[in-house]
């Protein structure tokens, strides 16, 4: 949620439920979102829902088709492989500098993130994703770069529409997804910034790859 927005107000109130809307994929790709149709939906007025949907523009989740209306954001291999790429450039980098100036307490918190997205239960998909991008953006979140992580919470929450598109089901064939998450915090901990970004890469390639052939 941008730091401009009114935690209280209609306009965060509009926005924030479309965009679990179009996220979790109760608004279908490429949907024309009517004004009118969702005041009704939304029980809120035309104004925040305009601003709701400005708002999700600037997250990629909405495209202006003309000068007044607007669609959820299509969603294309192209576009995956576009996000995928990005994540593991950029969370590369915040990952490597986080390292560089990582704190004892940052460890401690990384640590508990593991710990909770581990014990979170896979059969309730929605709350296991609260923990899982918790755990990431713990990972991320001693960069130093406050732009930087804004840009990779934006590329998680781009990814995890894919998922959602792709089926609830997290069902990754024979891969240990704990111990993946465990290898790339381990690495952090020993301070072996390449290795953990290494990892991390992998990490996602391996998801990306599941989910190019689920959506194909």
């Amino acid at each position: 949620m941008p730091d401009s927005v009114d935690p209280s107000s209609a306009t965060e109130r509009a926005y924030g439920r479309l965009r679990r809307m179009i996220v979790t994929g109760e608004i279908a790709p490429a949907q024309r979102l009517k004004v009118e149709t969702l005041k009704q939906l939304l029980d809120t007025g035309a104004t925040p829902i305009r601003e709701a949907l400005s708002l999700l523009t600037s997250d990629q989740l909405v495209e202006r088709v003309d000068q007044r209306g607007f669609r959820s954001a299509p969603a294309t291999k192209a576009r995956f492989i576009e996000i995928l790429t990005l994540r593991c450039t950029l969370e590369s980098l915040a990952l490597t500098r986080a390292i560089a100036s990582g704190t004892a307490e940052w460890d401690e918190r990384l640590v508990l993130a593991l710990h909770r997205t581990t014990r979170a239960p896979r059969t309730l998909f929605e709350e296991s994703e609260v923990h899982h991008k918790a755990f990431h953006m713990t990972l991320l979140d001693a960069c130093g770069m406050p732009m930087l992580l804004r840009l990779c919470g934006q590329l998680y929450d781009l990814n995890i529409r894919y998922r959602y598109l792709a089926g609830t089901a997290v069902d990754y064939g024979r891969r240990d997804i704990a111990r993946e998450h465990g290898d790339v915090v381990a690495a952090v901990l020993d301070r072996d910034a390449p290795l953990a970004a290494e990892r991390l890469v992998s990490h996602y390639q391996r998801t990306g790859q599941y989910l190019a052939d689920k959506l194909a």
